[in-house]
């Protein structure tokens, strides 16, 4: 798909009826997701009395932010898409999927969504504390960054292929949340020693803000912007063609 596809949209979607539903979608969507997500480390932490992450802790985290994504997608996905994450939203924006403007008014919604999670999350388990994204010892920023920008490609590409692609409706579209939160999981499993693995700009905002703390942060917007970023252009821009595939008939593989 060409870039002319890219859409900058009206000013006046700011104030669409429309446009606000499916802001407020994503606002919950995310709140939900960052809830329960952030709130599996908190519960770890106090589990373990704040001590070292283990393989358990790992795989509690991977489990809960699969689940917890598979439902906010789920739950959004009729009104605005589902998106739950600024990285996809920019990554739809580039293959002509959303307006700029409508995206802006994303971001927003799902930043806040963030924020307010984990201050609801602070609030509820009586001020315990709400930990930024961080890089573990030894990695450093640009090894973080390249994790960021290959975790965030697969979801982002996972979302083109199962919910974006035309061609998937049907039985893939209807496991789309599935298939996004299973990809977020296992990026977990395979990211989340080494910087946490974010995916997701609000994910990391909210926490940073409760915590304030901002160190390596921009790590977590650079590198699943630049993933979501290549997904579009490979997905959208090149895979997104009427002479890409031709599907069988039934009666070839049935």
């Amino acid at each position: 798909m060409p870039i002319s596809s890219i859409a900058v949209g009206s000013p006046s979607e700011f104030g669409s009826a429309d446009a606000l539903r499916a802001a407020l979608a994503e606002f919950i969507s995310t709140l939900i997701f960052v809830f329960a997500g952030s709130g599996s480390g908190v519960a770890f932490a106090e589990l373990t009395d704040n001590g070292a992450t283990t393989p358990a802790g790992l795989v509690a985290a991977a489990v809960a932010h699969a689940f917890a994504l598979f439902v906010a997608v789920a739950i959004a996905a009729n009104i605005s898409g589902g998106h739950v994450n600024p990285a996809v939203t920019f990554g739809l924006f580039l293959g002509g999927n959303i307006t700029l403007f409508r995206g802006i008014l994303y971001w927003i919604a799902q930043l806040l969504g963030s924020v307010v999670a984990c201050l609801l999350l602070k609030f509820a388990t009586g001020g315990l504390t709400i930990s930024a994204f961080s890089l573990s010892t030894g990695v450093g920023a640009w090894n973080a960054v390249v994790f960021e920008i290959v975790m965030t490609f697969g979801l982002v590409y996972t979302v083109y292929a199962t919910a974006v692609d035309k061609r998937s409706a049907g039985n893939i579209s209807i496991i789309a949340p599935i298939a996004i939160g299973f990809i977020v999981g296992a990026n977990i499993l395979a990211g989340g020693a080494f910087d946490g693995a974010s995916m997701n700009p609000a994910v990391s905002f909210g926490p940073a803000v409760v915590s304030w703390s901002w160190a390596s942060h921009w790590v977590y917007w650079l590198g699943p912007l630049l993933g979501a970023g290549i997904a579009a252009i490979i997905y959208d821009w090149i895979l997104i063609a009427p002479t890409t595939h031709e599907p069988l008939p039934t009666t070839d593989y049935a």
